[in-house]
């Protein structure tokens, strides 16, 4: 028996996109604030390497941690207590007498962050659908971009770089507190179809809590899956963040023009999960994923063409367009590829090699531009991003997992009860955001 999927409440649906806009507000404030926290410390410039490696460790723990413990403490009370840990460390960078405070600080706030992350798309994946799971993503960009005007006004009225961080700690709290207040609610999710046609099924799913860890671990999907995750968010960052000097050193454009460039960027993805949130949720999770994977290396090996400024440019567009939806529909269909049952710990996994990706693959490629030059970023796009399609085709020719399937059969129009194979095609396997 099938019944039409209940629509999120608005007052969740509110309180995740609030989540998503503060998860980006703090990653805004230090760029902007850190010259006028080095002169108050006395501390060197490469100091901030501390703050960011504190954040991204604690980042990683908890994004894994939280995947494996959202069963049994459940997705508000987690949103709720992490929501708290990033205000109190938020509050500690407004209050710090030095950086070794900072340092503990930024440990906290990754802490928080990591959760928030996990926790939260975890829960939306299951619960809202393509349209807002790729709006919400969409959000965490505009929380980006707001957190630098923020820092930027305090600085402006003459207050001190603590302001900044004030005004963000106190809107992390008034967030925690909506969390606390609906913890009840966050309790049950009606899974959201990720394909045109597909039914959902009333069966509940086994509880993760009641299946050993290894169960999870042991599975290829979830590795597979962490992979294309750490893939993906490699090719996003390190577009943005090498793309600045491509286009000053390698392309001759000036530094206005390439700044200007370089926000078309961000831009494009954040107009990018705005649109295809909306295509996605009437053609399909598998038909955007292909085309945006297939969208991505197009726009990579137009960056790779050499000499050309207008080419790079245009590539940068394309892969910001096209990339857009796929952390988020990856996030969304992460049940189809490992079950229902292994889902939350998976998604927790995916967000953890998604900041070792982040993290590892940029720096690699700011070692190889320093030893050769800035014309290995296109090459090195390209590459990754065929590395991503190869990865994603490879999983949709496999046949799906032996172990408990998402509710929603997905392409089918066929229910089935967790736990039961239903024949019949199902979402492509990342081999096996």
């Amino acid at each position: 028996m099938s019944t039409t999927p209940t629509p999120p409440r608005a007052s969740l649906l509110l309180l995740a996109y609030l989540a998503f806009v503060s998860l980006g507000l703090p990653d805004g404030l230090l760029g902007v604030g850190w010259p006028s926290i080095r002169a108050d410390f006395g501390v060197p410039t490469e100091a901030v390497g501390l703050l960011l490696t504190a954040g991204t460790v604690g980042y990683l723990t908890s994004s894994v941690l939280a995947g494996f413990t959202l069963a049994r403490v459940g997705v508000g009370a987690l949103l709720a207590g992490s929501t708290l840990l990033a205000s109190l460390a938020l509050t500690g960078y407004a209050a710090s007498t030095g950086l070794a405070v900072l340092v503990g600080c930024a440990l906290l706030l990754g802490l928080g962050s990591g959760a928030i992350d996990s926790g939260l798309n975890a829960y939306v994946a299951g619960a809202f659908g393509p349209r807002h799971m790729n709006w919400m993503h969409a959000f965490f960009g505009l929380g980006v971009a707001i957190g630098p005007l923020i820092m930027t006004a305090a600085l402006s009225a003459g207050l001190a770089w603590r302001w900044g961080y004030g005004i963000v700690a106190a809107a992390q709290l008034a967030l925690a507190t909506a969390f606390a207040l609906t913890v009840r609610a966050w309790r049950h999710r009606v899974p959201a179809s990720t394909e045109p046609g597909a039914a959902v099924a009333t069966s509940p799913a086994p509880p993760a809590a009641q299946l050993p860890i290894r169960a999870t671990l042991r599975l290829p999907a979830v590795w597979s899956g962490a992979l294309a995750f750490a893939l993906y968010v490699a090719i996003e960052v390190s577009a943005g963040l090498w793309a600045f000097l491509l286009l000053t050193e390698g392309r001759g454009l000036g530094p206005a023009v390439a700044g200007g460039c370089v926000s078309a960027y961000w831009g494009s993805l954040f107009v990018g999960r705005v649109v295809q949130g909306v295509v996605a949720e009437r053609l399909g999770a598998r038909l955007v994923l292909r085309g945006s994977l297939a969208g991505m290396a197009v726009g990579a090996a137009l960056i790779a063409v050499p000499g050309s400024a207008a080419l790079a440019v245009l590539g940068l567009v394309v892969v910001g367009f096209a990339a857009a939806p796929v952390f988020p529909l990856l996030t969304l269909t992460t049940a189809d590829r490992v079950g229902v049952a292994h889902a939350d710990r998976a998604i927790g996994l995916q967000i953890g090699a998604a900041g070792v990706g982040a993290a590892l693959v940029p720096a690699g490629l700011g070692v190889l531009i320093g030893n050769l030059s800035v014309q290995v970023l296109g090459p090195a796009l390209v590459v990754l991003a065929l590395a991503l399609v190869v990865l994603y085709e490879l999983g949709a020719r496999r046949p799906g997992p032996d172990q408990p399937r998402s509710p929603v059969q997905v392409g089918t129009g066929q229910t089935g009860t967790a736990g039961q194979p239903v024949s019949g095609p199902v979402l492509p396997v990342v081999d096996g955001r």
